[in-house]
């Protein structure tokens, strides 16, 4: 092989850090268990490592592979999505200010406006397909600005690029929410962004077996440095188990997104014009009011997540949940098991979805299949 030789970043992912045990000849990097690691006779570390709160090698490696795959200089893991969210949040000091999605997932922004309440921070929301409304509420207090592309559960696609240019003329960051558009469709970073996180629950792991969190930078500025003082001091790094898991799933992530994607956009055409459905929200198809954007940010594939609006209400979408046979009534997405719900009893009484919506995320099964369920069970409404 020659020594200019350089893989794509799909085969990268596949053989993460390109392994064989030179005692074994094992093909599979191992699991590092250990807490803390020892010095030499000099007193000085052998390695790199000190104690596991701070970092391990098995997590080490796996971030290692995160940050090439989104073309990071860094990036950290977490045992949860929410520990990474917290850790952004936690850098922001009082009097300063921050925006975010008016619709967004519910549980950053729950702790959006706790942290806001107690601390004395600015927070002001926008509508994400809306590049005017974001700069209505960007102001020289702010410091971040958080996007989510695409928005849970509507599926609005923020426009990073035109975010990035509003956040940075304020001298503010963006951070972009990218859980359902992985790099191996969407990087944030290359289209502006100063920091990308995802919920590695969903596609990067994809098999719905860890809970976890990544963030990953552009390149190193003061908000990074207090971000990882904070993983270090609360003690939110993933596990090195977690960590491997994450790594076995991220090998077969190119070829999940793509049988997902394939599978959503023949449900999501299935379904324009089905008497029942009020409306398909999927950012592949053309009637999507932000269908362009989602074109010019994502390269493969428009992902699994989509949602419907059932004609009638609150109780003929609930009745359309229950009556899937193939899908599973559970919350979470990005998963190889296709799973619905009704958002807005998940997301309980601040929600601000639609009272007939209804979350899918489509997994790996048989699109076929999949449709057939999704169109007996709305007969039966």
């Amino acid at each position: 092989m020659a020594d200019n030789f350089k893989a794509s970043p799909r085969s990268r992912v596949a053989q993460i850090g390109h392994f064989v045990d030179p005692a074994h000849g094992a093909i599979v990097p191992p699991i590092q268990f250990a807490t803390t690691f020892a010095r030499d006779e000099t007193h000085e570390l052998m390695g790199e490592f000190l104690y596991s709160r701070y970092g391990s090698p098995t997590v080490a490696q796996a971030e290692a592979a995160l940050a090439e795959l989104e073309g990071a200089e860094a990036a950290l893991l977490y045992a949860s999505g929410l520990a990474g969210i917290v850790a952004v949040c936690e850098a922001l000091h009082k009097g300063q200010h921050m925006v975010a999605p008016r619709i967004m997932y519910h549980g950053a922004q729950s702790w959006m406006r706790r942290i806001a309440e107690r601390r004395g921070i600015g927070l002001d929301f926008y509508e994400t397909s809306d590049p005017k409304s974001l700069a209505r509420v960007v102001h020289r207090e702010t410091a971040l600005v958080w996007g989510e592309t695409i928005v849970n559960p509507t599926w609005d696609v923020l426009d990073i690029a035109a975010a990035a240019d509003i956040a940075h003329e304020a001298g503010a960051l963006l951070v972009v929410d990218s859980t359902c558009a992985p790099p191996v469709t969407t990087r944030p970073l290359d289209l502006g962004a100063d920091m990308v996180f995802h919920s590695a629950t969903k596609y990067l792991n994809g098999h719905s077996d860890l809970t976890g969190g990544v963030l990953a930078v552009k390149s190193r500025n003061a908000l990074w440095d207090d971000v990882v003082v904070t993983r270090k001091y609360l003690g939110s790094i993933m596990a090195p188990f977690e960590a491997w898991l994450l790594m076995r799933g991220m090998r077969t992530v190119f070829v999940r997104f793509e049988a997902i994607s394939a599978a959503a956009l023949k449900i999501a055409r299935g379904l324009e014009g089905n008497g029942k459905v009020e409306r398909v929200l999927y950012p592949g198809l053309p009637s999507h009011p932000d269908h362009q954007t989602a074109v010019k940010q994502m390269s493969n594939g428009f992902g699994g997540m989509m949602s419907l609006l059932v004609k009638g209400g609150e109780a003929e979408a609930k009745r359309f949940v229950t009556s899937l046979k193939l899908f599973l009534p559970a919350t979470s997405l990005g998963g190889v098991e296709s799973l619905a719900e009704h958002r807005r009893t998940a997301e309980g009484p601040t929600s601000e979805v639609a009272p007939n919506l209804v979350r899918l995320s489509i997994g790996i099964e048989d699109g076929d299949d999949l449709l057939r369920d999704v169109e007996q069970a709305l007969e039966r409404i």
